[in-house]
């Protein structure tokens, strides 16, 4: 995997065709019923409810080159246009709930990651969230999202500017790296990136040992993608 890429460009070409329409409708209905009921508890959050899915994954045949892993991804990357907050807000998103894996919409996605061989699936979690103002980097720990990996450790963020953006910032210890890698033991590999999103599309957020895809979706209600 190299170091930051689209989506379509990560992955084999039959497998990403699969990916594209692996959500089904009842797993999207169930996931915004969930969120919603959330949502629209006593004392619930007035601003909107996304839902956030994340498959972390490692590359079981990694290749790479000489390189100073002790530093590999340390450097911030956002793939994003000129951005500012809307209304010179300055909000931190706040957690609204766990979702339940029945309500999972990646799930035919991890499977077939697992059934190819050349990835293993690491860790798949959801939740709901509002967002924060873009550039205040306001996110949740994987702790707090219910992660307990060994060697996964890390932040994820959600921000709204005049587009949505999800970010994270990973690091994730590997004991045996893929010989590929020419790592040695125990490794730290990082992800430090934000980039645009919209709604339903899948994003790919990798570093030559592992990778996260990604998926945002409304929690009630229909708007406009990545607004």
């Amino acid at each position: 995997m190299s170091a930051s890429r689209s989506f379509t460009g990560g992955l084999p070409a039959a497998l990403v065709c699969t990916v594209l329409a692996a959500a089904s409708a009842p797993q999207a209905q169930e996931a915004a019923t969930t969120a919603a009921a959330a949502a629209t508890a006593p004392g619930a959050p007035s601003a909107p409810v996304y839902n956030v899915e994340l498959i972390v994954f490692r590359d079981s045949s990694a290749a790479g080159g000489a390189e100073n892993w002790g530093t590999a991804g340390a450097s911030a990357r956002t793939i994003a246009g000129d951005e500012a907050p809307v209304g010179g807000s300055n909000q931190v998103g706040r957690f609204v709930a766990a979702l339940p894996a029945s309500s999972y919409q990646l799930g035919e996605l991890e499977n077939r990651l697992r059934a190819s061989g050349a990835y293993v699936p690491v860790a798949h979690f959801a939740w709901s969230q509002t967002a924060s103002s873009w550039g205040t980097r306001a996110g949740f720990s994987l702790q707090r999202l219910g992660v307990d990996i060994e060697g996964l450790s890390g932040t994820v963020f959600l921000e709204h500017g005049q587009f949505l953006h999800l970010g994270m910032t990973l690091s994730y210890a590997i004991a045996q790296p893929p010989p590929g890698l020419n790592a040695p033991p125990g490794t730290v590999f990082s992800i430090n990136e934000s980039r645009r999103v919209k709604y339903y599309d899948r994003n790919y957020f990798d570093n030559p040992a592992y990778g996260v895809i990604a998926l945002v979706t409304p929690a009630q209600g229909a708007r406009a993608p990545g607004r």
